[in-house]
C-alpha cells in the first residue's frame, strides 16, 4: 500500500488531448512524472502541447481519430514502440454540435437527426473503439485503469442538450458494463471508472454560458443556482 497513488513513470495515454480539461490534465500527470501520449486530431496543437510536456516528463503526440479503428491501431502501435506499454487509458475525447441541440423556440421536430447520430458516434464509439484497441495491453499486464468522461447531463436531463446528454448516459451504463467484464474475464485488477467534471467554460460551450460582454446567459445562471460553490469549475 505504500506510494499507493504515485504514477511516476506510468503510461498514460489520454484522448482528446489537446481540449482546455485535456490539457490541464497532461500537464497535471506529467508535473507526476507519467509518461504521457496525447492523442487528437488538430496537430498544430498537439505538437506545442507534446513540447510542454516533455519539459515535465516523457510526452508523444500522436494524430488520431477515435471513430477509425485501423488509426487507432497504428496508434497502439507507435505507443508500444516509444513506451513498451499502456497503463491507463483517459477517454477524453468528445464534443457537441448546434445540430443536436434543441434551441429555446424549436422542438424535438426540428432536430437534426444526422447530427445527432455524429454527436452520439464521437461521445460513445469515440469511447468504445480506443477502449477496445489499447486494454488488450492492459489485459495481458493483468493490470490496467480506464477513466471514461461522463456528464452532468448523463445524471439529469438538461435542455437543448438531447444529443450529448443521450450520448454520455450511454457512457455510463458502458462503463458499469466494462468495469465488470474487465473485472472477471481478464483481471480485478482492470479498474473501470466515469467521472464527472461538472460545468467549465470551454470553447464548446462558451457561446451557450456566456453573453459577447462576458456576463453569464441565463442558462449559465440557472446552472450556477444549482451548483454549491456558486462557480463553474476550473480546469
Amino acid at each position: 500500500m505504500k506510494n499507493l497513488f504515485d504514477i511516476k513513470d506510468k503510461v498514460i495515454v489520454l484522448t482528446g488531448g489537446c481540449g482546455i480539461l485535456g490539457r490541464n490534465i497532461a500537464n497535471y500527470l506529467a508535473e507526476q512524472g507519467a509518461k504521457i501520449v496525447v492523442l487528437d486530431r488538430v496537430e498544430e496543437a498537439g505538437r506545442e502541447l507534446e513540447a510542454e510536456l516533455n519539459q515535465k516528463s516523457e510526452a508523444l503526440f500522436l494524430v488520431t481519430d477515435v471513430l477509425n479503428k485501423e488509426v487507432l491501431e497504428e496508434n497502439k502501435k507507435a505507443i508500444l514502440e516509444r513506451f513498451g506499454t499502456i497503463d491507463v487509458l483517459l477517454n477524453a475525447a468528445g464534443g457537441n454540435m448546434p445540430g443536436a441541440t434543441i434551441a429555446p423556440d424549436k422542438t424535438m421536430l426540428d432536430l437534426d437527426v444526422d447530427a445527432f447520430r455524429k454527436v452520439v458516434d464521437l461521445n460513445l464509439f469515440g469511447t468504445v473503439l480506443p477502449t477496445m484497441v489499447f486494454v488488450d495491453v492492459m489485459a495481458k499486464n493483468k493490470k490496467g485503469a480506464i477513466v471514461n468522461f461522463c456528464s452532468e447531463s448523463a445524471l439529469r436531463p438538461l435542455t437543448r442538450v438531447v444529443g450529448y446528454g443521450s450520448a454520455k448516459a450511454a457512457i455510463g451504463n458502458y462503463t458499469r458494463y466494462m468495469a465488470t467484464e474487465l473485472a472477471t474475464k481478464f483481471s480485478p485488477e482492470l479498474r473501470v471508472n466515469a467521472i464527472v467534471p461538472g460545468f467549465l467554460l470551454t470553447n464548446q460551450n462558451r457561446a451557450l454560458l456566456t453573453n459577447p460582454d462576458g456576463s453569464y446567459t441565463d442558462r449559465a445562471k440557472t446552472i450556477i443556482a444549482h451548483t454549491p460553490c456558486g462557480r463553474f469549475a476550473e480546469p
